[in-house]
């Protein structure tokens, strides 16, 4: 396989067919990690899937584009190049009748105006890190505080707000985009040049499957996240309260008063933080605490650190649609949507109220760079960050 270079890092070609004018040697260089990201799943194909592309503006100076991905069940997903965000995921009920489960906005200036990481992946380094402040291999980094005190999601200018480059591929599981984003050394203060990739994949079998990979030509972080906001029975239905949840996470991280864990890794048991067996998000949330009040913790999964394993179980009881969630990594971030104030305008002019919906973002623990005992985010020359996440839809 061949394989390219930019500023000291080597990545291997992707197979997706490039386009077929030229492009400059670091758009070029942008569409390469597919072929570290393969994913392979056997079904029978039931009805013609397919992809479509339209022009949806422009950010940063670059063209954006809206994609349409529709599989074999007929589900359908529709992404975007600008920060790799779903846009829309439309899924049967028990009846067979289709909804949009995921919350965000009908066009690209929604999202330019400011938006809570809808659907987007969140880096170089998602979740918070501690006053924005780092030490690497005897070097002081500082971040940005875009949080309170504290760095979140990648900083100001973090991945969710970059025009990545796309590639679209009718694989044998079903339709899958490619995105390809290349971030430079110094790049909110990260160091390092890096290339990152997302991959989704809208399986033939009815589940959404997430890739996301990258390398590097110097030590950094990189703790990348998929950060859809879910309401199974539709984004414009209200409050997730109802929905049934079970997380297979016997422990968590709690958090300090700006949400940075404490360092320990305490027992869910006895706990509102106990979702070992399913139950209503609504049933312990205002026992969570916080302020505002709501879960934005991380759970500790249990099994094996960065091995496939479950993570979750939701079901919303009125529709039956239900949403399984595997992943190789160590933590999950359950966020309720508690920052949502009814000033998030969303798709159709609905208006998003708190606890309109729900995260479940796979990752390395929050803050982990302070804490030398749990899983690293630290990336070095010659590795490859890979994240994988499985997430089947269904009904009953």
């Amino acid at each position: 396989m061949v394989a390219e270079t930019h500023p000291g890092v080597t990545v291997p070609t992707s197979p997706i067919q490039r386009d077929s004018a030229p492009r400059s040697a670091r758009s070029n260089f942008l569409s390469l990690l597919l072929a570290t990201s393969a994913i392979t799943f056997t079904m029978s194909t039931r009805a013609e899937p397919s992809i479509e592309s339209k022009e949806w503006g422009n950010a940063n100076g670059q063209p954006v584009k809206l994609y349409t991905l529709k599989n074999a069940k007929g589900l359908l997903m529709k992404v975007t190049d600008y920060g790799a965000i779903i846009t829309e995921l439309h899924v049967p009920d028990r009846n067979g009748k289709m909804a949009d489960i995921v919350l965000g906005h009908d066009s690209l200036d929604g999202y330019l105006a400011g938006h809570p990481f809808f659907g987007t992946i969140a880096g170089r380094c998602a979740n918070r890190i501690a006053k924005g402040h780092f030490e690497l291999d005897g070097k002081s980094y500082q971040l940005a505080t875009n949080n309170g005190v504290n760095h979140l999601h990648g900083g100001i200018r973090g991945f969710d707000k970059q025009v990545w480059t796309a590639r679209t591929e009718m694989t044998p599981d079903g339709p899958a985009i490619n995105f390809g984003l290349y971030s430079p050394d110094g790049q909110e203060n990260y160091p390092g040049n890096l290339v990152a990739n997302a991959t989704y994949v809208l399986s033939n079998d009815g589940e959404l499957l997430v890739e996301m990979t990258a390398m590097t030509d110097r030590a950094t972080l990189c703790n990348l996240a998929q950060h859809t906001y879910w309401n199974l029975a539709g984004h414009d239905s209200g409050s997730i309260a109802n929905h049934e949840l079970r997380l297979f996470a016997s422990r968590y991280t709690p958090v300090d008063g700006t949400l940075i864990p404490t360092g320990e890794l305490a027992p869910v048991k006895g706990t509102p933080f106990d979702f070992t067996s399913s139950k209503p998000i609504g049933r312990d949330l205002k026992a969570a605490g916080g302020d505002p009040v709501g879960f934005d913790h991380n759970f500790v999964v249990d099994g094996e650190s960065f091995a496939m394993k479950q993570v979750a179980r939701a079901c919303e009881p009125k529709s039956g649609r239900t949403l399984e969630l595997w992943s190789n990594q160590p933590g999950v971030q359950f966020y309720t949507g508690n920052f949502l104030n009814g000033t998030n305008k969303g798709k159709g002019g609905y208006v998003y109220q708190q606890h309109g919906g729900f995260c479940l973002e796979t990752q390395v623990y929050p803050d982990s760079i302070h804490r030398p005992d749990w899983p690293t985010p630290v990336l070095r020359p010659g590795q490859i960050y890979r994240h994988k996440m499985r997430i089947k839809f269904g009904a009953k």
